[in-house]
């Protein structure tokens, strides 16, 4: 790429240019800016770090943009926190206040450029359309390169978990090419083990897919293996099954091409003994002795395998290769099954959740999460959908394209029996379908999937649409009757009040954790929403943590001296954990649509009002799309309806929202309050209380839009490596699923010298996608029975109870222990979700003895 001499217009005026001038000319390899630059981040990579194992896992390329010129630097590891919460994220801004250049000692002319000092700031400012069209920097002391700054990396990770094919190195699809082989000399699985145990050369293989692992990525610090990638089919001929595994190099070139189905003919391959604590998947349906003793390793090189992949066409029924096996399971028959059984599955869409991070349990090499979603889908066998726990099945185009009115092919699923609940949770040979990728499966013709296709032909679309919810908080399954700290849902021991600060403070961007907290409800408020009337600035102030920036870039002036010290403090720092340091002893967390923020506040202050505002709902349109027929067919676009059917069907829509008689009529009444007789005594002494904040549009299911969808499962899926500004400028209409109020509850730990505020949003409506997990015994809809339980009861009268009358019974509350199961997530830009999902009374809680 040329220097900004051949692009004087692009670059006339670029505040980009003139820093690099700057710091070309700079005496030393480092700049400290006078006045920050500001630019706007369009691409965020991540790769496994070169730098000492004791040293951060992962390493963070950044380019950034001022509109005019864009550059590729490495983010310093001391800011790398900033994008691990996913407050520096793709499409925000960044003020640089401090640059270096590195230069690669071990090469020859290969330097960068470093940010070592940033403040993010919310909304990105410049007002971009196309990013590919701006030119990118490059003078001599900055090479461009298309992989890793440090080019001791060859890859780059996907930005949020590392099991997904990411980058150019991965080589895509693409149908095989007529090729011709020999197959007089070829030998069978059932002979590879004489191979095994003798020096002679094993004989060209001819088998079929069957099964394919997602990619499993062992690299960690310091390790010479350029591309530490593994995959494994389970692979089949006439005579048996056996395992085959690809290895790093070959992983990238092979893995879009190794589908379930296709036939290979293998050369120049390995064997080893099999390994055996993996995870295998269930074959039942094939009458074939399946090999597990020995396995067949595919090697980039000592040998170097050769892998050809016959096309369809060119595959003869004389080779005996047997068909790859399914085992379909209705909803009606999921019931019955045993744990941990394997099905296969074809539903209509119905719900979809966001995508979540769980770290993973492995103890070895770098923290590892794992990406999942949960999915409703329904398949007329019964009322009640499947719910489906979707992980990351290395098929990041399928996975984050599951959208409600789409027909899902999940295979290999494990079924998950608990208590009275029942789900189905994906394997590590799980394999995803969706609308338009359905075509020449090989499970088009089972009967179960043609029995499926014709229910779907009796829908009427605009009923099903009714029907669908995306987003949301959703955890599943629900906590069982009893609670002992060995045989909560987590196996988690119980977590101190006053642990939870290390909780919230350790979450990374929309992780997921589940903790159980004891102590007292010492204080329980209700509060309508979406919250109708707009909350001043002053007030708010009162409630909200100190940044430098506003959520809409305003300066947000500080109200008292120390507040106004801790604002330069923030700004002072390079990390966005210092606003989170030990503080004295009186201190206040707050968490929720500002984040994790510590703050010193004053007695009087403490007892401030905690209301702040929310969003007003929209109304919802209702789109109709048009039957697919055929499941092979390629994915349908949805019309739209004309404008006064559309109209008539979002005000049918508004009425049914509104059709909870007693809390939909409450919402415009006050917020509701009770106290236990203890907390205005103790209050004063808690030296930590963490606050949830307001509840976040995040945490509501909302309807779909399908002229939205795109803009939705934007918002759904976690955030991308690459700024796409068409999807991210854009709003969209969030119509919430039957929630017009939660509860802000206060729990104070034992000892009295913690709290903590969390959310609890009730079921009201079977609407709702948490209906179908929630247990439907009538209760007596006091408060404490709606807490343990998760949901309100409709009276005879199909009415729900008001705010009043549950408040009227909050004083059972009164010296109540209880344990509640918190779900904690970190929704990113600083945003923590504290919702209890459960809560244990004193009669419900059982001992490690096994007395309650």
């Amino acid at each position: 790429m040329a220097g900004p001499a051949d692009h004087s217009d692009s670059g006339s005026g670029s505040a980009l240019q003139a820093v690099f001038e700057q710091l070309r000319s700079a005496h030393t390899l480092s700049l400290t800016l006078t006045s920050p630059l500001c630019l706007a981040v369009i691409a965020l990579d991540r790769y496994l770090s070169v730098q000492h194992p004791a040293a951060e896992s992962y390493s963070y390329d950044l380019t950034v943009t001022d509109g005019r010129w864009r550059i590729k630097c490495q983010l310093a590891d001391s800011l790398s926190q900033w994008v691990r919460t996913g407050s520096l994220r793709c499409g925000a801004g960044v003020l640089v206040s401090q640059l270096s250049i590195v230069h690669d000692e071990t090469r020859l002319s290969h330097s960068y450029v470093r940010i070592d000092s940033i403040h993010s700031v919310p909304e990105s400012f410049l007002s971009i359309k196309d990013v590919g069209s701006i030119p990118e920097w490059c003078q001599d002391h900055v090479t461009r390169s298309d992989g890793p700054l440090q080019l001791s990396r060859k890859y780059y990770l996907p930005l949020w978990i590392n099991d997904d094919p990411y980058g150019s190195v991965w080589i895509s699809y693409s149908p095989p090419p007529d090729v011709v082989i020999d197959v007089s000399r070829i030998t069978l699985l059932a002979d590879l083990e004489a191979f095994f145990h003798s020096s002679r050369r094993p004989l060209p293989l001819l088998v079929r897919i069957l099964h394919r692992s997602r990619i499993r990525y062992y690299g960690k610090p310091g390790q010479n293996i350029d591309f530490p990638f593994q995959v494994y089919c389970e692979v089949a001929d006439q005579s048996g099954i056996m395992s085959m595994v690809v290895w790093n190099d070959l992983c990238p070139e092979w893995f879009n091409r190794l589908t379930v189905g296709s036939v290979l003919y293998l050369q120049q391959y390995s064997l080893k003994h099999s390994y055996q604590n993996r995870s295998r998947p269930h074959i039942r349906t094939l009458s074939l002795t399946t090999f597990n003793s020995i396995e067949i390793s595919l090697n980039p090189r000592s040998p170097a395998s050769v892998v050809t992949v016959i096309p369809p066409k060119s595959v003869q029924p004389q080779w005996s290769l047997p068909d790859v096996p399914y085992s379909f399971a209705t909803r009606s028959e999921v019931v019955s099954m045993n744990n941990n059984q394997a099905c296969d599955i074809i539903g209509l869409v119905t719900y979809v959740g966001r995508v979540e991070r769980i770290r993973s349990k492995e103890k070895t090499g770098p923290e590892k999460f794992w990406a999942y979603r949960w999915v409703h889908a329904v398949d007329g066998t019964t009322d009640s959908p499947f719910i489906l726990e979707i992980f990351s099945s290395s098929q990041p185009e399928i996975f984050n394209n599951i959208c409600p009115m789409t027909y899902l092919v999940c295979t290999q699923m494990r079924v998950c029996q608990t208590g009275c609940s029942v789900y189905l949770t994906s394997s590590t040979e799980t394999q995803l379908f969706i609308t338009g990728c359905h075509k020449k499966q090989p499970y088009v013709n089972e009967p179960k999937v043609k029995a499926f296709i014709q229910w779907t032909k009796t829908l009427k679309d605009s009923v099903m649409l009714r029907r669908t919810a995306v987003g949301g908080h959703y955890c599943y399954p629900p906590g069982p009757p009893t609670f002992t700290p060995t045989t909560n849902s987590n196996n988690e021991p119980i977590t101190a009040v006053a642990d939870l600060k290390g909780e919230l403070e350790s979450l990374q961007y929309r992780e997921h954790r589940r903790v159980a907290v004891q102590g007292y409800l010492v204080a329980v408020q209700y509060h309508t929403w979406p919250t109708q009337p707009e909350t001043p600035l002053s007030e708010l102030q009162e409630g909200v943590s100190v940044r430098g920036v506003s959520d809409t870039g305003a300066a947000i002036p500080p109200s008292t001296m120390e507040e106004m010290t801790l604002t330069q403090r923030e700004m002072d720092s390079t990390s966005p954990d210092s606003d989170i340091t030990v503080s004295p002893k009186r201190r206040r967390v707050q968490t929720g649509s500002r984040g994790v923020h510590r703050q010193y506040f004053t007695r009087s202050k403490m007892q401030s009002n905690r209301q702040a505002a929310g969003l007003t709902s929209h109304e919802e349109e209702e789109e109709e799309r048009r039957d697919e027929g055929e499941l092979e067919s390629e994915e349908s676009e949805v019309e739209d309806e004309h404008i006064s059917a559309r109209q008539s069907a979002v005000g049918k829509e508004i009425d049914q929202t509104s059709q909870v008689p007693g809390l939909q009529q409450a919402a415009s009444h006050p917020t509701a309050l009770w106290e236990s007789r203890v907390w205005p005594l103790v209050k004063q002494q808690v030296t930590d209380h963490f606050y949830c904040g307001r509840l976040d549009q995040e945490s509501v299911p909302e309807k779909i839009h399908f002229d939205d969808r795109e803009v939705l499962l934007h918002h759904l899926n976690l955030s991308p490596a690459r700024w796409t500004p068409d999807l991210t400028s854009q709003m969209h209409t969030h119509t919430p699923v039957a929630c017009t109020g939660y509860f802000t509850l206060t729990i104070l730990g034992l000892n009295q010298t913690a709290a903590v505020d969390v959310l609890f949003v009730p079921v009201v409506s079977p609407d709702d996608p948490r209906a179908a997990g929630v247990p439907h015994t009538q209760h007596d809809n006091s408060l404490l029975s709606c807490i343990s339980t998760g949901r309100l009861c409709v009276r005879p009268d199909g009415s729900c109870p008001t705010p009043g009358s549950l408040m009227s019974s909050a004083p059972q509350l009164e010296s109540e222990r209880v344990v509640c199961i918190l779900d904690l997530c970190l929704l990113g830009e600083r945003r923590v979700e504290i919702i209890c999902s459960k809560l244990y009374r004193t009669a419900d809680i059982c001992q490690p003895n096994g007395t309650q």
